[in-house]
């Protein structure tokens, strides 16, 4: 059997530890041949291809990024895309894909396989961790870890002149990054995009730390909205999913909690550093084991589904349902964090 394999979407830390743990067991246990396919689905797209042995995957585990090459192209807004592809897959005598990505690259995935009999099996990426259906996904914890070093450090300045600290971290519809890096980083002031925030309350918050003499940190996610206010915008521009750009919601919120309280306050975005590095060793841990699943899956035939973590358990569920909706934090588990608001 030839496999093909692509990374797609945002990249992350572990992207490559699947890659190896598909290959590496494929390879020695099954004698299948595998190829990558360059740039996220634009590599099927347009023929653009790399051999896949165990050579090329040696000492790929600790690095970051993806040998592989990621994209947002959607191949559903590309004319004849899907026609593309199958003559692709046709021509390298591909007989399944291994589709490595976030909801926008498995909504692909599991459109080409119930429209067009794509022989597909997904793995889950993002460090957002919002697919439903698996417990976690590779490339969050080493995000949260990047985010709460980066909260320990600038604890340390803000207590130095006594000023607010603003951390903006990833997160456009799913404030998890936000929630773990903020209570792990001992943060005053945590903002997701599931609870709509009260800039009076911030303030209110903000100046009770002071009365103690303490410089507070808020973490805030890129997605979170003022009660009265609409979601900050990098700018007008989409993807070809219909992402619009994020990032600006720190700076906004920094101005007005400076207006407010009369309290100078910077901003921090973290942005890419969150994607960029090696991987935690968790990381490296849950990849690996998803490559190695998917490419079980691949040998049993069981196309149209995504690998996910169940408890310690890997499992597989349709892929359809992994991305029918994304998982959100639950009202429950972020009150249960506003004891250390103020």
């Amino acid at each position: 059997m030839r496999v093909g394999v692509l990374t797609g979407g945002g990249d992350c830390p572990g992207l490559n530890a699947v890659i190896r743990g598909a290959v590496r067991k494929g390879t020695q246990e099954h004698g299948y041949e595998f190829i990558g396919f360059r740039d996220g689905w634009r590599g099927p797209l347009d023929g653009d291809t790399v051999p896949l042995d165990i050579a090329a995957v040696r000492g790929i585990l600790p690095r970051g990024g993806t040998i592989l090459g990621s994209s947002r192209t959607n191949p559903f807004k590309v004319d004849d895309g899907i026609r593309r592809i199958n003559d692709t897959l046709a021509k390298e005598e591909v007989e399944a894909l291994i589709a490595i990505g976030g909801e926008d690259t498995l909504g692909v995935a599991a459109r080409l396989h119930e429209e067009h009999g794509v022989p597909c099996v997904g793995v889950p990426k993002t460090i957002d961790n919002d697919l439903s259906a698996t417990d976690y996904t590779f490339g969050f914890d080493t995000a949260v870890g990047v985010a709460t070093e980066a909260i320990d450090r600038l604890h340390t300045t803000a207590e130095s002149h006594m000023r607010v600290l603003v951390v903006e971290v990833m997160g456009r519809h799913a404030g998890w990054i936000a929630l773990h890096s903020g209570l792990a980083g001992g943060a005053n002031v945590i903002l997701i995009p599931e609870q709509r925030f009260d800039v009076e309350q911030v303030c209110r918050w903000i100046e009770s730390r002071f009365k103690v003499r303490y410089a507070p940190i808020v973490v805030v996610a890129e997605g979170a909205m003022p009660k009265d206010g609409q979601m900050v915008l990098k700018d007008e521009s989409k993807d070809s999913f219909g992402h619009v750009r994020l990032s600006g919601v720190g700076e906004w919120l920094a101005k007005e909690i400076e207006q407010r309280t009369g309290k100078e306050a910077r901003t921090t975005v973290l942005g890419h550093t969150q994607r960029g590095g090696t991987p935690s060793a968790f990381d490296r841990w849950l990849a690996t084991r998803f490559g190695l699943h998917a490419i079980d899956a691949v040998r049993d035939g069981d196309f149209g589904k995504m690998v996910a973590l169940r408890g310690t358990e890997i499992v597989r569920v349709p892929i359809a349902e992994a991305t029918a909706k994304l998982k959100t934090v639950d009202p429950s588990l972020y009150s249960e964090v506003g004891v250390f608001f103020g």
